[in-house]
């Protein structure tokens, strides 16, 4: 039997940013569909959770156009720049409210256009303690942590008041909390489910090269060196410019590949990670893709592949069944880090395995097959 809700899945996004623009215009986009015609989705329903089933109850920011307007107006503002697939977003009745800049921002961006940065609100930072409360009064069941890659201590702030309020995470961002085994203990402690770190894209740059990499080890193939590089035009790419910002980021991507290849390669023989900056891509994110191999013979072959995604809706499509699957475990009790879910849909997750296993092992998940991973 499915699990079956009380009520609608409440979420608190914190960082309302293109990611988050996807996934609110996406819940209304899908709204409406039945299984038949929604196209792009890999579960219509976790849970007893059907897409338009997700709202939501808390936002955070910290740029001036979006603190104090509409969920669904603020996802249209600058410095967004993703792709508007759905016009015709109702309002959501939660006002974005200002949240904490702590490392959310590079200092670099004082050096952008407008429109290229984020512009932080004058008004006050909130308090640990105005966040937890927020969260409770909003019944939050679900914390979803949308912000910029580098954000190390402003995403323990609010992981920290996500713990104290009681409310499963999901952490889609290159900081590790699911996978550091101090943080995955407290969660356990406190109950609450977590599934991370780093989302996966639907069909992006780092699920294609595992596959791949995957299937050079099941057909034999040695692979002696292979990079990954990528260039966008969003504040994501901006924001990772500041190359100290990327040592999370390019650790997980990393180790994203390295854990289905047959046998781990030599640091110098790999590079996956973020490339340039290009501002007129905008959400379009390209990835150049080369692997160098050697087959039956030692008889050397190499394999080129460019592959070209909006990136924001590519992240949406995952994390809309990784926060459904955080729902469930809370649901089902469950506390500390889901290892299946994390497995299929994170790049870094506790447990690293092939994504064929981490899918069956996340289906068995959802039909309750297993309580945990």
């Amino acid at each position: 039997m499915p699990d079956t809700p009380s009520r609608k899945l409440r979420m608190a996004i914190v960082g309302v940013g293109n990611c988050a623009s996807s996934l609110v215009q996406g819940i209304a986009y899908y709204r409406d569909k039945t299984p038949e015609d929604a196209v792009g989705l890999m579960n219509w329903e976790i849970g007893g959770f059907r897409p338009g089933d997700l709202e939501v109850a808390a936002a955070f920011d910290v740029d001036l156009r979006k603190v104090g307007k509409d969920v669904a107006e603020a996802i249209f503002e600058k410095p967004n720049n993703t792709t508007v697939f759905c016009e015709r977003v109702p309002k959501t009745g939660v006002r974005v409210r200002m949240g904490r800049v702590l490392d959310g921002m590079a200092d670099h961006f004082d050096g952008f256009p407008e429109d290229r940065r984020f512009l932080v609100s004058d008004q006050n930072e909130i308090t640990r303690e105005e966040v937890v409360a927020v969260l409770r009064d909003a019944r939050v069941d679900v914390l979803v942590n949308y912000l910029p890659v580098g954000s190390e201590e402003a995403t323990r702030f609010y992981a920290e008041c996500a713990l104290e309020a009681r409310v499963a995470i999901v952490n889609c961002i290159p900081v590790f909390l699911a996978s550091d085994p101090e943080f995955a203990a407290r969660c356990e402690q406190a109950g609450v489910p977590i599934v991370g770190d780093d989302i996966k894209a639907q069909l992006g740059a780092t699920i294609t090269h595992r596959t791949l990499t995957d299937l050079f080890a099941k057909r034999g193939v040695t692979i002696d060196h292979t990079y990954q590089l990528n260039t966008g035009g969003n504040t994501d790419f901006a924001n990772m410019l500041n190359r100290s910002r990327l040592a999370s980021k390019k650790i997980s991507k990393t180790e994203a590949v390295q854990s289905v290849a047959s046998e781990r390669m030599a640091d110098e023989d790999i590079h996956v990670g973020p490339s340039d900056y290009v501002a007129w891509q905008n959400d379009n994110k390209v990835c150049f893709l080369r692997i160098e191999g050697r087959m039956f013979g030692d008889v050397p072959m190499n394999l080129e592949l460019r592959l070209s995604v909006e990136d924001s809706p590519n992240s949406a499509g995952v994390s809309i069944d990784a926060i459904r699957c955080a729902a469930l475990a809370a649901q089902r009790g469950l506390s500390g880090p889901v290892l299946a879910p994390s497995s299929f849909f994170m790049k870094h997750p506790p447990e690293q395995c092939t994504d064929d296993e981490a899918h069956r092992r996340t289906e068995a998940f959802v039909r309750g097959e297993t309580r945990s991973s």
